[in-house]
């Protein structure tokens, strides 16, 4: 009876337990339910009240940005007055900001591209902080005084870090080809062309395995960015088995490129006023592609792709700049009393090509076309000697400037250093 008992025990305690388990677990569910219901319903009632949609309105309209960041590029034809309205700000910031700018820069100067950079304040619509990027490595900076009613000015200046590239190639194809291959940016391969447009025809002279050295300057800002070109410190050119070396002399009024003798390269006219182009006409007695019959050809005609730029072959005055009939689009220079030069048949003149202009030897006054008179895209090149019309390929021009005692001294040890400076390049210690 005894064990009967125990084991009645036993199993009534059993029973009990899950009993007790069963009863807290619907009891501990009931109460979660009952919580989630009245939570729910709560928050349903919050968010229908009145007053509690306009706090939350208000809380959300004070997260709205209070300053406005603008980066702006100047458009053609664009003002500073212009851009504020675009940008809504009061009316009375613009005279603050050109009177500030304006003891560091000229406002009313703005180019096409240039970065203007600004903070508003849109509670009132007013200049919190400015910039304008005067050039790649400085930009003008104000910002606004205690008393908010002026700007503190100062000028910001990136420091570059200069480095010296050396390149080679052999010339395949063209000249530009070759310099681009080896990734030498363009306008040192435009200034490359223009010191040795003097005394050789790139259309004519260059042979297909000629080569050529040049050693130049480059400016980095912090990001590694070439941000800045500087000279060419020597170049050579290897025509026919014949090297052109020339060596860079930077002193006041002597400034340039000098022979292996001390010459300078600068003469009044280069030769081809045009990179990568192909002799399509020379001067002389031909049938006129378009009129069928014969006639003198007072010029030289220069095959090249639409587009290729048109440089000045010298310093001068832009003395017409339009319309010249059969001629097409042109440009005529006067370079002094002797010579002018002509450049028809543009698809378009570069910017600031007007009458009138000065323009330097080298400059881009404009681009292959094939208007006017034409059956293709080609420059018509004309040079005027004393009134006369004559052939710019056999032209001799007046040699350069030979340096001579002090000069010639400096220049001799000038163009050691960089024959040094050269050689580290090539080995690879500098």
């Amino acid at each position: 009876m005894q064990i009967i008992y125990l084991i009645f025990k036993k199993e009534n305690r059993t029973i009990f337990l899950l009993t007790l388990l069963m009863t807290l677990t619907i009891i501990a569910m009931n109460y979660h339910n009952y919580k989630k219901n009245f939570n729910e319903t709560n928050i349903k009632n919050l968010i229908n009240n009145v007053y509690f949609k306009k706090t939350l309105t208000n809380i959300f309209n004070q997260l709205d940005p209070k300053y406005e960041k603008i980066n702006h590029n100047v458009l053609k034809g664009q003002s500073l007055s212009n851009i504020f309205d675009k940008y809504s700000v009061n009316k009375n910031e613009l005279e603050l900001v050109k009177k500030s700018l304006v003891k560091k820069y000229k406002v009313n100067n703005l180019k096409i591209n240039d970065l203007l950079e600004f903070t508003i304040d849109r509670s009132n619509q007013k200049i919190i902080e400015f910039s304008y990027s005067v050039s790649k490595t400085k930009k003008i900076y104000l910002t606004r005084t205690k008393d908010f009613k002026s700007f503190n000015e100062k000028i910001i200046t990136t420091k570059l870090t200069k480095k010296i590239i050396y390149e080679e190639n052999i010339i395949m194809n063209s000249l530009y080809k070759s310099a681009i291959d080896t990734g030498i940016p363009d306008s040192i391969i435009v200034e490359f062309a223009r010191i040795y447009g003097f005394e050789i025809d790139f259309q004519r002279d260059i042979r297909k395995k000629d080569s050529f050295q040049i050693m130049y300057e480059i400016f980095k800002d912090e990001n590694d960015e070439i941000v800045e070109k500087g000279n060419i410190l020597f170049a050579n050119l290897s025509v026919q088995g014949m090297n052109y070396p020339l060596y860079f002399f930077n002193k006041k009024n002597l400034r340039g490129h000098y022979d292996e003798s001390g010459k300078s390269i600068i003469k009044t006219l280069m030769k081809t006023p045009i990179n990568g182009a192909r002799l399509s006409s020379p001067f002389g007695m031909r049938k006129h592609p378009i009129d069928g019959f014969n006639k003198m050809h007072k010029g030289t005609d220069f095959a090249a792709p639409m587009g290729t730029p048109i440089m000045a072959s010298g310093n001068g005055v832009i003395v017409k700049a339009g319309w010249c009939g059969g001629g097409g689009n042109c440009v005529k220079i006067k370079h002094n009393s002797v010579y002018q030069t002509i450049y028809a048949h543009m698809s378009k003149f570069a910017n600031k090509v007007k009458n009138g202009v000065r323009v330097k030897q080298g400059q881009i006054i404009g681009y292959v076309g094939s208007t006017g008179k034409s059956t293709g895209p080609h420059l018509h090149y004309e040079v005027i000697v004393n009134g006369k019309k004559i052939n710019s390929q056999t032209l001799r021009l007046p040699s350069g400037k030979v340096l001579k005692g002090e000069d010639r001294k400096l220049f001799e040890t000038e163009k050691i250093k960089l024959k040094v400076l050269k050689s580290e390049k090539i080995i690879g210690i500098n």
